[in-house]
């Protein structure tokens, strides 16, 4: 008789709904919104299921993306602060990030002189206008008492 021992552990059979949740677990966030979306689509009573399911399960708020975009920001906002070991291209970094701040500010103090200017044409258009209106209405008071008409108020 030969004895046989089992080395590798069975995996259990899973069934339709924890492959189906493996399978939107393996994509992300959005696939599960996107089957909750077009569960309320089809038949709402299951896109309601879902939204149930990934409250009670804590798949809605999850830290899990928001971690994942916390190493893209630090990836690719925080590197351009770290120095790169080469000293003249770390000089030549620092003077390009100092032109472009100003050209920043230049351009930011551009923006502010131009509301200015718009906002004063505004007004004074709006000045002219009614500086207008009142002329032409002493015009017309005017007329009536030429005319012998009473003035009315």
């Amino acid at each position: 008789m030969t004895s046989f021992t089992q080395t590798a552990p069975r995996t259990p059979v899973q069934g339709w709904f924890s492959r189906s949740e493996a399978w939107l677990d393996s994509k992300g966030k959005g696939a599960w919104i996107a089957v909750m979306v077009l569960g309320f689509v089809f038949f709402w009573p299951v896109g309601l299921a879902l939204l149930f399911y990934m409250i009670w399960s804590k798949r809605m708020f999850s830290k899990s993306s928001c971690r994942h975009r916390g190493k893209a920001w630090a990836r690719h906002g925080f590197s351009a602060m770290k120095p790169s070991g080469n000293s003249a291209f770390d000089a030549y970094k620092a003077d390009t990030l100092r032109r472009l701040e100003q050209e920043q500010h230049d351009f930011e103090a551009f923006l502010e002189r131009l509301r200015e200017a718009k906002d004063k044409a505004e007004f004074d258009q709006f000045m002219d206008e009614r500086a207008r209106a009142a002329d032409h209405g002493d015009d017309a008071e005017d007329e009536d008492e030429a005319g012998g008409e009473p003035k009315r108020h």
